[in-house]
């Protein structure tokens, strides 16, 4: 045994090893790092987000939706996308919605150097502040692609990397009625829905998402006021889990 305890010392540096059946057994030392997936909350609320990488053909007909439906709602965008279509980017900001990051380039961010990591978010948190006036918080890694070295970066220069638990799927061009289905079916206290604007169907399914939703209870924040700040932990799912439920 005392040899074993040795060797378990020995190894400590690049992980643990844990008496387990008999046998020991090897962990990693190093834990994974998640996004905010959904948010834990008594209450009936959840949040809904667009992401905009490409088109602008429908984002006033969002806008104009969330209007009637008194709906803050949060904005992913791509700092190309903020280039292309500044005059959307104000238009959302002047309607109450939150303008955050979604990148400059749309990459695969676990492929770049955390220097590049840093340019990309930077850069585009840096244009989407020069409209809006509001310096970004938020990040959503473009794909959903994302590894330890991506979440730890963005916490460093101070975003909370956003991921969703309900995904819309509207961008395989579902029915309208099927995206409606997918989302009130799967919501929950403390989701983050995930929507695209330039996909074919969202505009049209959109009413009928937010009537759903409401019928179960739901009411909507922006992300920024969804999600916790501090006193929360993480589970393995990627669910902000606060000291106090909320």
């Amino acid at each position: 045994m005392a040899a074993a305890l040795l060797i378990g010392m020995a190894v400590c540096a690049a992980g643990c090893l844990v008496f387990r059946a008999g046998n020991w057994v090897s962990v990693s030392a190093a834990q994974k790092e998640l996004p905010i997936y959904s948010v834990e909350r008594k209450d009936k609320v959840c949040a809904l987000t667009f992401d905009a990488a490409w088109g602008n053909e429908d984002t006033q007909q969002l806008i104009d939706i969330l209007k009637t439906e008194n709906i803050q709602a949060t904005f992913f965008v791509v700092g190309a996308w903020v280039d292309k279509y500044p005059e959307s980017v104000k238009a959302l900001s002047d309607a109450g919605h939150e303008v955050m990051n979604h990148s400059a380039t749309h990459p695969h961010m676990p492929d770049l150097s955390t220097e590049q990591m840093t340019e990309e978010v930077q850069s585009c948190n840096e244009k989407i502040k020069a409209i809006t006036g509001v310096q970004p918080t938020l990040f959503r890694p473009p794909y959903g692609d994302y590894n330890n070295a991506v979440i730890s970066t963005m916490r460093s220069i101070g975003m909370y990397s956003i991921q969703w638990d309900v995904d819309s799927l509207d961008w395989r061009n579902p029915a309208p009625s099927e995206i409606t289905k997918r989302v009130v079916e799967n919501a929950q206290n403390g989701s983050i829905i995930l929507f695209h604007n330039a996909a074919v169907n969202t505009p049209a399914a959109l009413p009928s998402v937010i009537a759903g939703l409401k019928a179960k209870g739901f009411s909507f924040l922006p992300v920024s006021k969804l999600i916790y700040t501090e006193n929360y932990t993480m589970d393995h799912t990627g669910r902000q889990i606060p000291n106090t439920v909320g």
